[in-house]
């Protein structure tokens, strides 16, 4: 089975950079976005009966908003935390045979951290609710989780050490998420691999000199690792600032669970 993860920081913009090339050409079983940045019937992207299209809008026009491609019919599908509607769209659910996928758009505290404390208590919010589902059935998660959670995960740790996304605090609640029971699959099969990055500032040649950020992830349930097959990186992949991240996984495993 094949995952593919990617902020595309504006769907609409995303598509007339090759979005629709890159999403037949990886033939995913399952497709999600973050950042779409766009309201209900604002956009037609037509791949046929093969995939079953769910979105998950912010109320604030042109902002966050996340989507999911499948060509598995989900059980179920929730929009937002369990005990709210999460008004910025930033969490799709969808529920399968054999595990829940949950496809995260996380807030950023922003560069002056006004938004750290949110942030914070949202992770707190965000991990009760993984493990409420990982207690039911295995739980895939991807997305943009706003943090780069070792030094290894950016090309310049220590200038940027206190910076949002690379905050103790922030990192720290990453910890905290994979000590409840979750892999970081990434640095799970590539423990040492430096300079993999998913996400570049736009300012000139950052990208071009691999000046970047690993803060798009695909994490799993840990009695998960036994199905896992690999985890990549398309960093050659352009459209958008940041590029996308895809996940391997056995699907036979997963009646046996």
């Amino acid at each position: 089975m094949k995952l593919v993860s990617w902020n595309v920081n504006g769907l609409r913009a995303c598509v007339t950079k090759g979005f629709n090339d890159y999403f037949k050409e990886t033939d995913a079983d399952i497709f999600c976005v973050q950042e779409t940045k766009l309201q209900e019937g604002q956009i037609s992207l037509d791949y046929g009966e093969a995939y079953s299209q769910y979105w998950n809008y912010a109320i604030k026009k042109g902002y966050s908003g996340t989507a999911v491609f499948t060509r598995i019919k989900p059980l179920s599908v929730r929009y937002g935390l369990e005990e709210d509607s999460e008004d910025e769209g930033r969490i799709l659910t969808l529920e399968f045979d054999g595990f829940y996928l949950v496809n995260v758009y996380t807030p950023n505290a922003r560069r002056d951290l006004s938004r750290l404390a949110l942030r914070l208590e949202w992770e707190d919010r965000f991990r009760n609710y993984l493990q409420q589902l990982d207690a039911k059935k295995p739980v895939i998660i991807c997305g943009d989780l706003n943090v780069a959670h070792q030094e290894i995960d950016l090309k310049h740790p220590k200038p940027n050490l206190g910076n949002s996304g690379f905050t103790l605090e922030e990192r720290g609640k990453m910890t905290d998420l994979l000590a409840v029971g979750f892999i970081d699959t990434f640095r799970h099969l590539y423990p040492e691999r430096a300079d993999a990055y998913s996400w570049w500032s736009y300012m000139p040649k950052v990208r071009e000199r691999n000046v970047g950020w690993r803060i798009d992830y695909f994490l799993i349930s840990t009695r998960l690792s036994p199905s896992l097959i690999d985890a990549q990186i398309d960093h050659h992949v352009m459209g958008s600032d940041h590029c996308p991240v895809i996940l391997n996984i056995a699907e036979t495993l997963f009646a046996q669970l």
